[in-house]
């Protein structure tokens, strides 16, 4: 049985202030409080780092509760346990008695368990006649119980950390991964910017990030990412807003000349009433190059693998993208509408993204019909569409300097 007087340890051991607030604490337990004392244990092992406990203490720790009779901790059964430094060992996977002994002492000056020596300093039960225990002298597990409060504050506080490390570091790998790609493809775009300064505060960033460090060590990391994704997306925006503004005064052009012919789906076959293979019209000039077209085949991969002999050039983008549209189940009509409004060439890249996504989109025919009525309306860029297909599908590229 517990009591509510301060007991002094054994031997030259010394009293400190700290063990007897450890004790006054263990006497505030609220009456009728049971905890599960492996949860207890789980929630220290968490909080180690806030309690100020080693591994190895809690190893003892793990075998100390594993005299203790009953699952739950409580007052009403008793809180000392009183296992010899041998058996403690045993249970401790064979430490050395020296080394457990050393992490008792541990175990006390953390207020996790208080010394309850008997006179001889020997650990024993004296039970009564009906077989239960009258006192014990052991190591009392009550300050587990009164603090139980306090380690599973300190386990969510750890967790919650964690979390937020883990937060942080995806964040650092998703803009390296977009920063690199970005630029990667930029250069082989030859879109104007200074692509090698940008490449080497990118690699000095990256370069300087420790390989252990705390959330305040990766707070500025990330900021000085975010500012140069920010700034790569910038530069690449600006690259799509200027050719997409000269492709559409060129389509408007070719608009205008073709709208008394057929040619608008000189590339898709099934249109021919005859059903005979239609022939091309442009010949011998290819369409302008309103993106680049290694951009676009970085940015949607998947409509390559529809061409019959791959795709060299913007001909064969269009007449892929002429076929896909029936395989996607874009009708006829929206697709001659798209490329009225839009431009072959525009519309083939509309095609290619609406691929990219296609397990993402319910109906691919209304999409774009909902796209060719931005367009007319002047509110639809294909710039952004296209890179965000980029980001999402970009292909690293080898980079130099």
């Amino acid at each position: 049985m517990e009591t509510g007087i301060a007991t002094t340890p054994f031997g030259r051991r010394p009293m400190s202030l700290a063990m007897l607030a450890a004790q006054n604490e263990s006497r505030e337990i609220p009456k009728g409080r049971i905890v599960e004392k492996w949860q207890i244990y789980r929630n220290l092992c968490e909080g180690k780092s806030i309690v100020g406990i080693g591994d190895r203490a809690l190893a003892v720790l793990n075998a100390l509760l594993s005299f203790y009779p009953d699952s739950g901790l409580s007052e009403e059964n008793g809180l000392i346990v009183f296992p010899s430094n041998a058996q403690l060992s045993l249970r401790a996977h064979g430490m050395p008695e020296p080394t457990v002994r050393r992490h008792l002492a541990a175990l006390v000056d953390c207020g996790l368990i208080i010394r309850r020596d008997s006179p001889n300093g020997k650990r024993y039960a004296r039970k009564g006649r009906g077989g239960e225990i009258e006192e014990a002298f052991g190591f009392s597990l009550a300050p587990l119980l009164a603090r139980a409060c306090e380690f599973e504050a300190a386990a969510e506080r750890v967790r919650a950390d964690n979390r937020a490390l883990r937060l942080m570091r995806e964040r650092i790998t998703l803009h390296r991964r977009d920063i690199q790609k970005l630029v990667e493809a930029a250069v082989e775009g030859d879109v104007p910017g200074d692509w090698g300064g940008l490449w080497r505060r990118f690699r000095a960033v990256v370069e300087a990030i420790p390989r252990r460090a705390c959330i305040a060590e990766l707070e500025p990391i990330v900021a000085d990412l975010a500012a140069l994704h920010e700034e790569v997306d910038n530069l690449l925006e600006i690259h799509m807003e200027s050719i997409n503004s000269s492709g559409n005064d060129s389509q408007s052009e070719r608009q205008q000349s073709d709208s008394n012919t057929d040619s608008i789906f000189e590339f898709e076959p099934a249109l021919e009433k005859s059903g005979a293979a239609a022939e091309p019209l442009t010949r011998n000039a290819e369409p302008p190059k309103t993106y680049p077209l290694g951009l676009v085949l970085k940015a949607c991969p998947e409509i390559a693998d529809y061409a019959v002999e791959g795709i060299g050039n913007w001909r064969d983008l269009m007449i892929t993208a002429a076929q896909v549209r029936g395989y996607l189940g874009v009708s006829p009509s929206a697709y001659e509408d798209a490329c009225h409004v839009m431009g072959q060439e525009i519309a083939a890249v509309v095609i290619a993204c609406i691929l990219q996504r296609a397990q993402h989109i319910n109906s691919a025919g209304g999409y774009l019909r909902v796209l060719t009525d931005k367009a007319r309306a002047g509110e639809f860029s294909v710039g952004p569409m296209l890179m965000a297909a980029l980001r999402a599908n970009g292909v690293t590229a080898k980079m130099t300097g």
